[in-house]
């Protein structure tokens, strides 16, 4: 193999370990706080009066181009010896596999010494009001967001990475930050979010169903695709359905249901029919789905590497 063919797979890998060992370290800079201070300012400019849609609109669409245009000049610039260091950071920024499954795991834990406590433990990772949630609740919440995170945390930041390398993975995050905090269904963002809730389904399409299709097979059940296909087409979202089907097909439980986003109540349809308690092993299992799917995420854009 030609160092040409070696040096970003090494970069890649270099990320990943990063991640394994660190997750996301608070003492870190983030870029993603970045940019939710960015587009938070933008919302509080612009998310008033008349024409939000359009307002909202231009927000999104100007920092995910803006993002794309500096990330991509900056690595252009920089020298190799700077550049290949800066890739590896910014990869290892771009992926969350590590500290989701860390707060899932504390979710669990928390929620076997109090209910209290556990849904303190899982309003660090859910948007819906968690104060009324039962023990049953919280763990499916947890692992909703598990399988969610999944595909927009892991599978998806590696697609764009495979596709338009650093800078394309960089804007997804861009991309995902926006419909995180803007998204929303709800009176406030209902009108601004339109446009950055569109770009990230488009963003999203392709991954979220690679995610669903890899779980199925690293879990050997492939014949999960026809549960998968049902119930995630009924998911209000157009992607997350699909990974929090597989989820809940492996782990034959039902997630979905009305939830409280921002004191208003958001029905989403339910998904599977086997309302099961939840246990430490099902949360085991599903970890180890996404450590299973990471790696052959990881293996896939490798041999991209390799073959284009």
């Amino acid at each position: 193999m030609t160092p040409e063919l070696l040096l970003p797979i090494l970069i890649l890998l270099l990320a990943a370990v990063l991640d394994r060992l660190l997750g996301d370290p608070q003492w870190l800079p983030h870029p993603v706080v970045g940019f939710g201070k960015l587009i938070a300012l933008g919302e509080h400019c612009l998310n008033k009066g008349s024409h939000r849609r359009l307002k909202g609109g231009i927000l999104a669409i100007s920092l995910t181009l803006l993002t794309f245009l500096l990330s991509y000049g900056l690595l252009r610039l920089v020298p190799i010896a700077i550049g290949i260091p800066l890739q590896v950071i910014l990869i290892f920024f771009c992926l969350a596999g590590t500290t989701l499954i860390r707060e899932v795991r504390e979710v669990f834990r928390a929620v076997d010494q109090s209910v209290e406590l556990g849904r303190t433990q899982v309003a660090r990772i859910v948007g819906r009001d968690t104060s009324e949630l039962s023990a049953q609740e919280i763990r499916t919440a947890a692992l909703e967001t598990l399988a969610e995170n999944l595909s927009d945390g892991v599978v998806a930041p590696l697609f764009w990475l495979a596709m338009l390398g650093v800078p394309g993975m960089l804007t997804y995050k861009m991309v995902n930050t926006l419909d995180s905090m803007i998204g929303y269904r709800t009176e406030r963002y209902r009108r601004f979010g339109t446009v950055a809730a569109r770009i990230d389904d488009v963003a999203n399409w392709l991954p979220a169903r690679l995610t669903a299709w890899l779980m199925t097979i690293c879990a050997g059940r492939p014949g999960l695709w026809s549960f998968i296909r049902r119930y995630g087409r009924a998911h209000a979202s157009p992607n997350s359905g699909y990974p929090e089907s597989a989820l809940a097909g492996i782990l034959d439980c039902r997630f979905g249901g009305p939830h409280h986003y921002f004191g208003e109540l958001i029905s989403k349809p339910y998904i599977g029919q086997h309302d099961k308690m939840l246990r430490l092993s099902d949360m085991l299992l599903a970890v180890s789905i996404n450590r299973r799917v990471e790696a052959a995420m990881l293996l896939l854009v490798a041999l991209r590497y390799v073959v284009f």
